[in-house]
């Protein structure tokens, strides 16, 4: 990690901006000898994403700077997913990252094509299905993934929302940690991407899909990499039957068959729910779009109203 004369890693920098962000993506890209004029600005969430017109080359800047360690081990573990020809996200070869700058993490990436288009739910599977296959380095230094602290901290930071939903979404935690520790899984242990969804695989260029995202990488129970697809289809309808028949005969197990199935469904529809209310603040779209699965939840009815996010 290289901290830019701007700042150092202690989050007091740069305002969360298009205009704020400026000078830290031109200080960023200069010192590792990128030109940012011209930059296209992607995506301003809990990233700044930026598309460079000088190389295809993506540069990501974090709002949170905690997430340092996150985007170390993320930009080692697509070093490494090189070296095993997986086709996952690229780091540029010659930048010695992440920055800090102006109190912010930025990270370099290649682009994977100029237009942003998906791949589909059996590309996803074949992914996955290899991801699982491979046996990590101990030199990643792979966390392990737990899923209740994660939850717990999100519903932590909840400050936006009302104190009745807060309540209802605390007992409802608790009473999905209960059946969460009872769960008996049945696939192997190991490397998982963490957040395996369609909206992290992207069609490449030259047309083979790419796996993106990479800093949710740790060690779980492989059934967390399957979970999302599932809910997308069984509870929401964002896939069509087909389409999820196709993921499960590429990946080769089909979760919703697995008794823990529900459980984990809820666990992770309320990890959905929470990051939610982290922006109902500064989002009406997002505020509304809570308060729907909040009713939904309460009433166990309209799962199929929920917009993607």
């Amino acid at each position: 990690m290289i901290s830019g004369s701007s700042g150092a890693s202690d989050g007091g920098g740069a305002e969360f901006t298009a205009e704020g962000l400026e000078p830290v993506l031109r200080e960023a890209c200069a010192t590792v000898g990128l030109d940012s004029r011209g930059a296209e600005l992607l995506r301003l969430g809990s990233n700044a994403v930026y598309r460079l017109t000088s190389l295809p080359v993506i540069v990501r800047i974090a709002r949170d700077p905690s997430v340092l360690a996150e985007m170390e081990r993320a930009v080692g573990v697509a070093r490494w997913l090189g070296t095993q020809d997986f086709p996952a996200m690229r780091v540029p070869a010659s930048s010695t990252q992440p920055l800090v700058v102006g109190g912010l993490v930025v990270t370099f990436w290649e682009s994977v094509q100029e237009n942003e288009e998906y791949a589909t739910v059996g590309e996803l599977a074949d992914l996955l299905r290899r991801l699982h296959w491979l046996e990590e380095p101990e030199s990643l230094g792979l966390p392990y993934f737990d899923p209740l602290a994660k939850l717990a901290a999100s519903l932590e930071g909840l400050d936006g929302i009302s104190g009745e939903d807060r309540t209802f979404l605390e007992e409802r935690a608790a009473n999905v940690a209960k059946d969460y520790d009872r769960l008996d899984f049945v696939l192997p242990f190991g490397m998982i991407h963490g957040d395996a969804s369609i909206g992290n695989v992207l069609r490449h260029r030259d047309g083979h899909a790419v796996l993106i995202d990479l800093d949710g990488f740790a060690l779980a129970s492989r059934e967390w990499d399957l979970i999302q697809t599932a809910i997308f289809y069984d509870r929401y309808g964002w896939h069509t039957k087909a389409e999820y028949a196709e993921f499960v005969h590429r990946y080769g197990f089909d979760l919703m068959n697995w008794p823990g199935y529900e459980t984990l469904a809820d666990l992770r529809e309320l990890m959905m729910v929470a990051w939610l209310g982290h922006q109902v603040t500064t989002s009406e779209r997002s505020a509304a779009e809570f308060a729907r699965r909040v009713r939904s939840l309460r009433t166990g009815e309209g799962r199929e109203e929920w917009g993607p996010f």
